[in-house]
């Protein structure tokens, strides 16, 4: 059933404009009396196509539900920069696997290191591509791609979570499985560029109460490491 996003919604006078009726009545070729759900916040609204016009699609409500596919656990990835089809390829993964933020960042051995102004150039593509992963995965919401962030903001960032993981192979750390996840609410995953982290960040990080988790002895791209991560920590809190 195809799926809508909205920021806010009427549930006694459910419509969709803009690019969104367009689709519906243009791509789609969908008639008055065909299903679709809208999302907004989390839940999502079952509805059938009462009337299309050339710029609206008016709704009747049959439903309402929490959206089944979205996780328990509030998930954040800090993900140092890699170069920017690698980032197009975790965000739209990681969304389909339930983070709720991908925050961007710049650390000391990211080779690609765009200036804010040209990364808020891109800002509004990754964000499209969260937007597309979220529909076809049935996502209730749409995770939030913020500009661009310092290493030393990022950590300002986590101490306002329940749980930060960071993911460092070159001393070791704790396996995922070590990890207490009871009554976590929020979590931050932190996963270096193509170059990792230098000791100095893991233990900016390890300051604020961070936990350093290792991946197993194989070494793994940086577009391979917070996939798996994020599949490991779905499955630890019975999100899989």
């Amino acid at each position: 059933m195809p799926r809508f996003f909205v920021n806010e919604i009427d549930e006694d006078n459910i419509t969709l404009t803009g690019s969104d009726a367009n689709h519906i009545g243009r791509s789609l070729r969908m008639k008055k009396g065909e299903e679709i759900t809208v999302c907004c916040n989390g839940t999502d609204y079952n509805c059938i196509i009462n009337n299309i016009t050339s710029d609206t699609v008016y709704l009747d409500m049959i439903s309402k539900n929490p959206c089944s596919a979205e996780p328990d656990i509030n998930v954040t990835l800090f993900q140092a920069v890699p170069k920017l089809d690698k980032l197009e390829y975790i965000i739209q993964k990681s969304v389909e696997l339930g983070v709720s933020r991908i925050v961007p960042l710049i650390t000391r051995r990211c080779i690609s290191r765009p200036d804010e102004k040209d990364f808020t150039k891109k800002l509004s593509r990754l964000q499209k591509i969260a937007e597309q992963a979220s529909k076809q995965s049935g996502r209730g919401i749409i995770p939030e791609v913020t500009p661009i962030v310092s290493y030393k903001k990022a950590l300002d960032i986590m101490q306002e979570l329940d749980r930060t993981i960071i993911l460092y192979e070159e001393k070791g750390g704790c396996k995922f499985s070590e990890v207490n996840f009871d009554n976590v609410k929020t979590i931050g995953l932190v996963v270096g560029s193509e170059g990792g982290f230098d000791s100095e960040e893991v233990q900016n990080a390890v300051d604020i109460g961070a936990v350093r988790v290792w991946l197993g002895k194989r070494i793994l791209r940086c577009e391979t490491a917070p996939i798996t991560a994020m599949s490991i920590l779905m499955f630890l809190t019975n999100n899989m």
